[in-house]
């Protein structure tokens, strides 16, 4: 019989290979590193208002100029297409927008400079159909007090500080607003100048020539999408201007006009605009109707022309390729708003349509994978292009 083969002892079995823990620290070193680029972006999203803000006289200009380089390169690519020089052409583009937006305004101001005299009326006589309000909800204020009484709040005094009156805050602003007007106009024009030598540097300045290629095209999808929505919806309020026009010139509102003017350039502002112009239409006609209930026509009437245009009418046009979520429109019109007021509000919605369209040729990142370790895009957004696409220039 031959001897009885014994298992081999713990001490006999050959090691675990290492490989698989190297792999897990490995992977929970790459996920440490994840979550740290992500707490440092969320930090520089936070801080980046503060230098946006503080910088603006350099900084708004140049996203300016950036959104109107995107919007006018196509127009100016079009004149080049006709045999005029590039310089030339970049600069009748230029002038062709800057004639468009003086027509718009002279349109606005000068029926307004004629309402501004009866200003004081009008102010005075909302006041009145206010205090008609006032005292029909006297009981309102009268519980108010005794509720207070009852909690023991004393009556707080109050404190008035002294401000810059209008013409002094005008007269601080201008210097600021000219140098920044001159400083977009300027660089807009530079830069839709060198649109051309741009894309020349793309395709012949690299040592990847498939790289080129992508790159050149993110530039043109960007450039193309936001210029044809900016287009579209210049289309849709310039339509809404005229109704409006129309439907004040019915109802018999001063300076119809003018009112068509304003909800055109208010409606660039998504809710918000809207809203606005709501508001101005419903105190202009509580102060010049002959009644409440008639001074609040025409703000529901624009209401209801508002409501149809953003349901109906912009959906169908614009389809689900300009689709963008309300929340991060809203995310934005106030982010850019705390930074740039007004004018960052106007620019929300095309920088917002920027990135969109950025994201959407290259790919949207996968943040929530990247804290876990995944690659924060699926494939390499300006990688080598697939064979057999064409040159886009």
């Amino acid at each position: 019989m031959g001897r009885a083969e014994h298992p081999p002892s713990a001490d006999e079995l050959p090691a675990p290979p290492a490989v698989p823990r190297r792999i897990t620290l490995a992977a929970q070193e790459l996920r440490l590193i994840s979550a740290l680029v992500v707490l440092l972006g969320i930090g520089l999203f936070l801080a980046l208002p503060f230098v946006l803000s503080i910088g603006a006289v350099v900084f708004l200009p140049l996203v300016t100029a950036l959104i109107l380089t995107i919007v006018l390169s196509p127009l100016a690519d079009k004149l080049a297409g006709w045999g005029l020089p590039n310089v030339l052409a970049s600069f009748i583009a230029l002038v062709f927008m800057l004639g468009v937006v003086v027509f718009a305004l002279s349109l606005i101001l000068q029926p307004a400079m004629v309402l501004i005299e009866a200003l004081p009326a009008i102010v005075d006589k909302v006041g009145d159909r206010f205090a008609e309000l006032q005292v029909h909800f006297a009981w309102v204020s009268s519980a108010n007090k005794r509720f207070a009484e009852m909690m023991g709040h004393s009556p707080s005094k109050e404190v008035v500080l002294a401000s810059p009156s209008v013409i002094e805050q005008l007269a601080l602003a201008t210097p600021s607003v000219i140098l920044e007007t001159l400083l977009t106009f300027l660089m807009t024009f530079f830069m839709v100048e060198a649109r051309v030598r741009l894309r020349r540097r793309l395709l012949l300045e690299r040592s990847d020539f498939g790289a080129s290629i992508k790159a050149a095209r993110v530039i043109r999808e960007v450039q193309d999408r936001v210029a044809a929505y900016i287009l579209t919806v210049t289309f849709i309020n310039a339509g809404i201007g005229v109704v409006v026009t129309l439907g004040a010139w019915a109802l018999g509102v001063d300076a119809p006009v003018m009112w068509g003017g304003l909800a055109a350039i208010l409606n660039y502002l998504p809710y918000i605009g809207p809203l606005a112009m709501s508001g101005l239409l419903a105190l202009y006609g509580i102060g010049t109707a002959e009644t409440a209930l008639l001074g609040i026509v025409p703000a529901a009437a624009y209401l209801a022309l508002h409501a149809t245009e953003s349901n109906l009418i912009t959906p169908s046009i614009l389809g689900a390729r300009f689709t963008m979520n309300p929340v991060m429109i809203l995310i934005a019109l106030s982010y850019f708003s705390w930074i740039w007021g007004v004018f960052g509000a106007l620019l929300s919605v095309p920088i917002l349509l920027t990135l969109t369209a950025f994201f959407d040729h290259v790919g949207r990142p996968n943040v929530i994978g990247f804290v876990f370790g995944e690659p924060l895009f699926s494939d390499d957004p300006f990688g080598p292009a697939p064979s057999g696409e064409e040159d886009p220039a």
